[in-house]
């Protein structure tokens, strides 16, 4: 092997490299991953179901920035100081192999060893810095990073059960990452993995997540559908949600789990649509576009953390958009002031008072219907979690009370229905 085929196997074909090291479920998809995770300029966030590899893929990635870019610093954090020994172990095993021996001997022409090697650290006989700082360092999120400084930054499920539990938590991890903006050098970058917990956890302030869920087309050949049927049946909703779907689900008596996505949008052409207005406070606008075809109710939902004012465009430009026929708008809490002002816009609204108790009409009509809904691509994540994280207590119901108004609708236009109760 040549100097330059030993660099392009670690920087182009790191799954190569890991099927050497014995890593052999590893895929395109994974090398991916892990030439993004060495080559990328910006911060980023990484969230896949449990049983996808991230974790390896960051194992062998921590040891090719190691070997490929030896000047550069490199900090791994995990949530407890126990999780960050066993990849810190993995990693010094990659550089012990004698496969990577071999493709260091063929870049530098010397044997690699390791010359740091403890619990936390790994440094090697590619550098010797005064200041004694090891190229790897790793630590949990409870320890103190001041004065510390690095080129990479890597965590790995940082945000974990004990954030869905507590509030003081999600604010100390949220603390924690805040902090490590300080400790990141100059063109350095963060690159964070793992799957959220919390609509308010840690992962709201890191860049926008690429997501990869259980029922995502590359990620299904590695997950056995079998084991995930069982773990779904063993597993409580919210746990299996927040593992493999990606999802929050606030606690063990939600009703609404495993929603069904990627419907088309073009389902919901010519259906109808239904706002829920916030009038300030910390509630939410939610806005519902539906249509039914047989037994299926295809939903696009949007839902913004605003008072009605300020997204009544939005309402009245998704409206025409989908080309639907009527709004449906309750006065209950403006005596038809919105219903109203959208008439005016042009909006074919239907006013209406609403009397039904909220969590009967939730708990009936959409939870009859749940099986056969469907949200079309372009619903906004936020919606569905919230409909997801539903319960009788629950702190918001925006988006579920607009879909089940919604579906109420759709369902009393459907010939031979009772007037109240759905019949599944």
């Amino acid at each position: 092997m040549t100097r330059e085929q030993a660099i392009s196997l670690l920087r182009d074909r790191p799954v190569d490299f890991a099927h050497l090291l014995g890593f052999t479920k590893l895929g395109e998809l994974h090398n991916g991953w892990m030439v993004d995770m060495l080559t990328g300029e910006d911060d980023e966030t990484l969230q896949a179901s449990r049983g996808t590899y991230k974790t390896t893929c960051v194992s062998v990635t921590l040891a090719r920035i190691i070997i490929l870019l030896p000047r550069m610093r490199t900090l791994f954090m995990r949530k407890t100081d126990g999780d960050v020994k066993e990849v810190i172990r993995q990693v010094q095993k990659i550089l012990k192999d004698p496969h990577t021996q071999y493709i260091v001997s063929c870049i530098y022409g010397v044997i690699l060893r390791l010359t740091v090697e403890s619990a936390t650290e790994v440094s090697t006989n590619f550098v010797s810095d005064v200041k004694g700082t090891s190229q790897l360092v790793g630590i949990g999120s409870g320890s103190s990073i001041t004065g510390k400084h690095f080129d990479f930054v890597f965590t790995d499920d940082i945000v974990n059960l004990q954030d869905r539990i507590s509030r003081a938590e999600r604010e100390r991890t949220k603390t924690v990452y805040q902090e490590l903006q300080n400790i990141k050098n100059r063109g350095g970058r963060i690159f964070n993995t793992g799957t959220p917990w919390h609509p308010e956890d840690a992962f709201t302030i890191m860049p926008k997540a690429r997501r990869f869920p259980c029922d995502h087309p590359e990620i299904r050949p590695f997950i056995d559908q079998k084991d995930l049927a069982a773990l779904r049946e063993s597993m409580v909703p919210s746990l299996f949600a927040a593992n493999y779907d990606l999802l929050f689900v606030a606690s063990e008596d939600v009703i609404f789990t495993n929603p069904r996505l990627g419907g088309d949008p073009a389902k919901v052409q010519q259906g109808i649509t239904h706002i829920d207005a916030a009038y300030g406070g910390e509630d939410y606008t939610a806005f519902t576009a539906a249509n039914v075809e047989g037994d299926t109710f295809y939903i696009y939902g949007r839902l913004w953390r605003k008072h009605v004012d300020d997204v009544q465009d939005k309402v009245v430009a998704l409206h025409n958009q989908f080309n639907a026929g009527r709004l449906y708008c309750e006065d209950n809490g403006d005596k038809g002031y919105l219903g109203k002002e959208l008439r005016k816009n042009g909006v074919r609204v239907n006013i209406y008072h609403e009397s039904m108790n909220k969590f009967l009409k939730i708990s009936t009509y959409l939870k009859g219907a749940w099986k056969n809904v469907v949200f079309v691509d372009g619903t906004d994540e936020e919606y569905i979690n919230q409909v997801c994280d539903y319960t009788e207590d629950a702190d918001h119901d925006d988006a579920p009370d607009s879909l089940a108004s919604i579906i109420r609708v759709l369902w009393k236009k459907k010939p031979n229905q009772s007037e109240y109760i759905p019949p599944w």
